[in-house]
């Protein structure tokens, strides 16, 4: 239970607030590379409008999503050789903000150096574009190992979702859910539809843990019939602070990326590496797809039937905000009485003028950051791995069927040696 003063602490992200300010301090991706062609496109992030384009020098530039002049949108300008021109007026603004020229202006006037745009940091990885919204000098974009390993498939699910990023990354730290959301209300689902039972997910929860790293938790966990010496506790999976989660098994990697929006929207990202064990060799994909997951079906149910349709509907059920000073934590919940901890630590580190936790500013610890994941999840890998495919939000994907391919493929090459 916590009081409405400090949930109100933990969940507002707009400028000024404390939560906005530590999470200001960490980059977001607000968009896919793909999505980006010759006109700007407009985004919400931490309860500001700005707007991404790439101008004629190849550059990306972020910007307010307001003309300083008289507030007419900016994802409707021109974008030019530099920078990008009012559709408005015709008011020029360099990527650093600059206003280089203001058409209607007599010739000889300095008004021009008088006005400067808000302009934030924007860099692209792995098929990603990111945003950093925080004060100078800014940490390095981090470079984990999805985003640039090669020989793989990739993909990446969107969706945009009705209520606070912090419910989303509390679920993250709430491995029982698991069995019970997953296994058995999955089960009773599928079994209404005539569907296949989820075997894997279902597997009864021993013993959970959850242990500090440099960029966030690990989560472990013993499954019924498993031991310590089983990768789901040796090994474990983390929480990349403050709003990831790395989950995968079996050659599937994913990192889950939950972008506050503002204070009751979430932008949602399923970004999915598929690097099989094995020898094979695959050409660089030319674009990583973008694909919407829904959730909601025509008259607003949510839709149960899928792994991440299931998180959507707990986590949006609980309310824009969850109120939780209503809410009755068991010791099950260890985990997320340890996060919002961690969260009002990480406060504090801030207003004292520190760094948060996980922020890169070594471009030597940069090159590659390797983050743990079980490769056999759940005692299996490929068991893990076909379930969360087939009940998961992959089952949308346009590769789908070209990434149960490679896994096949690879795997009877294995199995032939």
């Amino acid at each position: 239970m916590l009081s409405p003063a400090l949930n109100e602490r933990l969940t507002r992200v707009g400028p000024g607030t404390p939560m906005g300010t530590l999470l200001r301090r960490y980059w977001y991706p607000v968009a896919a590379v793909s999505e980006l062609g010759r006109t700007p496109i407009a985004r919400r992030l931490l309860g500001e409008d700005i707007v991404i384009y790439r101008d004629g020098t190849g550059q990306l530039g972020c910007i307010e999503a307001q003309c300083p002049h008289r507030r007419a949108s900016l994802q409707y300008a021109v974008v030019e050789q530099e920078g990008l021109r009012c559709g408005y007026h015709g008011w020029h603004f360099a990527r650093d903000g600059r206003c280089l020229d203001q058409p209607a202006e007599p010739a000889d006037s300095t008004f021009k150096d008088r006005v400067r745009a808000v302009t934030y940091q924007v860099q692209e990885l792995g098929g990603l574009i990111f945003v950093y919204m925080g004060p100078d000098p800014a940490p390095l974009l981090p470079r984990f190992d999805l985003f640039v390993w090669d020989n793989c498939l990739r993909d990446v699910g969107h969706a945009m979702l009705p209520m606070s990023w912090l419910q989303v990354m509390e679920n993250s730290v709430d491995p029982h859910h698991v069995e019970w959301l997953h296994g058995h209300y999955m089960n009773f689902v599928r079994e209404l539809s005539g569907d296949p039972r989820a075997k894997v997910l279902a597997r009864k929860h021993e013993k959970v843990a959850f242990d500090l790293f440099e960029y966030g938790i690990i989560k472990r966990r013993v499954l019924q019939g498993m031991s310590e010496e089983d990768d789901d506790w040796k090994i474990g999976h983390p929480l990349v602070f403050p709003a990831m989660l790395r989950v995968g098994g079996g050659g599937h990697y994913q990192f889950q990326i939950r972008v506050p929006v503002d204070d009751t929207h979430t932008s949602h990202f399923w970004y999915s590496v598929y690097k099989p064990d094995g020898q094979y060799n695959l050409p660089p994909q030319e674009e990583i797809p973008l694909f919407n997951v829904p959730f909601q079906d025509d008259e607003g149910n949510f839709l149960v039937d899928f792994v991440d349709g299931q998180d959507i509907m707990a986590w949006a059920s609980q309310g824009g905000i969850a109120d939780r000073s209503r809410e009755h934590l068991g010791k099950s919940d260890i985990g997320v009485v340890m996060l919002r901890r961690l969260f009002q630590e990480q406060l504090d580190r801030v207003e004292d003028g520190e760094d948060p936790l996980g922020v890169v500013r070594d471009p030597a610890a940069n090159e590659c950051i390797l983050l743990p994941q079980e490769k056999k999840k759940f005692g299996s890998g490929g068991a893990f791995r076909s379930e969360f495919l087939t009940m998961g939000q992959g089952r949308y994907s346009p590769i789908a069927e070209q990434v149960l391919d490679l896994f096949e493929r690879v795997e009877q090459q294995a199995a032939s040696v």
